[in-house]
């Protein structure tokens, strides 16, 4: 069966950028090309297996990349129809109003935005209407203005949850509801597709229960005649036509052949990394150091967040399923004693005793599993996001075969510790069992490695000035026509939160600058 090869709009990639374009665009009769280097993720009970899924990694690509020493590791991507949101713990933050604009950090500056929040603002909405947010506003005092509220309410919290919710009202701190993309239909649950199970965040919603790019956007998009999906297509390269300034061709390889497509637009939404891969394998002679890049910019100033997972021990089990609820802001911006933003406390799903064992597998090889299922019976869990800042020093580069460096070093340290001893100082007041060692509180802490990279962005950024960005403010190409991106690669700077409702609504922001 041939092929079209002509397009209107060309998408690379499929995931909360790529996917939500092609559905807004869809309605337009355009003829859209989406390409998928993935397959549909499979519906089956190792979904749901927390073995299968933490230990054998059933899910994660079979990449290698290197770090700055020349170490190669597995990176945590996912390819699938829906890319990272598939896997993704449906947390759908927005970012401060603040973070668009310059701040002051411990470690430097985080740069301004070239857009401004209340550019956004309306975006963020259409995307949380369009993603089933669920949340309630004005309870975080970082909450930055809406002219709306939530489209569905607050999920509510498991009776654990709602204590530590209660302990840290009690406490004087401002504890709110999380903002979680999930089909849940509390008030009619006969009628509810999420179930609120405990296999949602970093699993595959067996249920098909998540609000993700599969099922929000690239299923409804493929409902529309003129939009034509390609799954296990990886995109190799771009070509230009003589004058640099177009890119006139897409070359694709798929089931082992090499294949080219032409679209009048094309738009890269690979994830940071690949996205820069794919410009920097692009190189031509208008473009010697790669598309797009006669600023040296791309590739550069890659983020991905200071984060750390923490497990806390309970007095009582915690019995919770859905634990993703709950959220603290209050030393987003700092606290008393301490001037610079600190970030994001957030809970994670809850952990199941196999988990430990995939995360940690040196440390628990000679621990029975009956030992971590109590471990996870007991836990309650946080995950801990401060902001790393743009380095044009941390970086992605590729070699003559492809292979990608991720060459990062860590900053902004010192307020990641912050917020780790505040949060450790509050648990003897939230009912977490006193260690018997230290007159503290039980943990297991995890920093998340460079192989972590659900977050990452920032290698593409978006700016008014073509010799320090990549993208104008639209996220086209500053030296190209045609070209543009709309991953998290275009984000100048990173905030504590998570990233995806911002790709999700700069995905709509943009397809509304290509409609008109």
């Amino acid at each position: 069966m041939l092929m079209d090869t002509n397009y209107d709009v060309i998408i690379i990639g499929s995931g909360a950028g790529g996917g939500t374009l092609a559905f807004h665009l869809a309605p337009s009769g355009k003829k859209i090309l989406l390409l998928e280097r993935g397959d549909w993720l499979k519906r089956e009970i190792e979904n749901w297996d927390s073995e299968a899924v933490f230990v054998d990694n059933r899910y994660i690509s079979q990449d290698s990349w290197f770090d700055k020493k020349g170490n190669s590791f597995q990176p945590q991507v996912h390819y699938f129809v829906g890319g990272a949101t598939k896997m993704y713990g449906t947390a759908l933050y927005r970012l401060r109003k603040e973070d668009f604009s310059e701040i002051q950090h411990y470690d430097g500056v985080s740069p301004a935005w070239p857009i401004s929040y209340e550019e956004m603002e309306p975006y963020y909405f259409k995307a949380e209407q369009l993603y089933q947010v669920h949340g309630e506003r004005g309870i975080d005092p970082t909450d930055p203005p809406a002219a709306q509220p939530y489209p569905y309410p607050a999920v509510s919290n498991e009776p654990r949850i709602q204590q530590l919710y209660d302990n840290l009202r009690n406490a004087g701190y401002h504890p709110f509801p999380a903002p979680c993309s999930i089909m849940l239909d509390e008030k009619h649950p006969h009628n509810s597709r999420c179930i609120r199970c405990q296999t949602c965040d970093g699993f595959p919603c067996l249920v098909q229960a998540k609000a993700d790019a599969e099922m929000v956007a690239v299923r409804p998009a493929l409902e529309y005649p003129n939009v034509t999906l390609i799954t296990n297509a990886k995109a190799l390269n771009l070509e230009t036509d003589p004058s640099g300034r177009t890119v006139n061709k897409v070359i694709v390889e798929i089931n082992g052949k090499r294949e080219s497509f032409k679209g009048n637009v094309v738009v890269v939404s690979c994830g940071a990394a690949n996205s820069a891969k794919l410009l920097l394998a692009s190189a031509n002679d208008k473009h010697p150091n790669g598309l797009a890049n006669a600023s040296d910019q791309v590739g550069r100033n890659y983020m991905f967040h200071n984060s750390q997972a923490v497990l806390a021990l309970s007095k009582e089990p915690n019995l919770t399923h859905f634990q993703k609820t709950l959220a603290l802001n209050d030393f987003y911006f700092g606290m008393e004693g301490f001037k610079y933003p600190m970030g994001s406390i957030q809970m994670i799903g809850k952990s199941q005793g196999p988990m430990y064992r995939g995360e940690k597998p040196i440390e628990t090889a000679l621990l029975p599993m009956m030992m971590l299922d109590d471990i996870a019976r007991h836990a309650v869990d946080f995950w801990l996001m401060t902001e790393d800042l743009p380095d044009p020093n941390n970086r992605i580069t590729i070699d003559n075969k492809g292979k990608i460096t991720l060459n990062y070093t860590p900053n902004n340290q010192v307020p990641k510790q912050k917020l780790y001893d505040k949060l450790k100082s509050m648990l003897n007041s939230l009912e977490m069992h006193p260690d018997y060692l230290i007159p503290r509180s039980l943990y297991l802490k995890s920093n998340i490695p460079i192989a972590g990279v659900a977050h990452q962005a920032g290698t593409c950024r978006f700016g008014t000035d073509p010799k320090t960005s990549v993208l104008d403010r639209n996220c086209k190409a500053h030296e190209l026509d045609n070209l543009y991106v709309v991953d998290t690669s275009f984000f100048p700077s990173i905030g504590a939160v998570n990233p995806s409702l911002t790709a999700i609504a700069n995905a709509l922001r943009v397809g509304d600058h290509l409609l008109a």
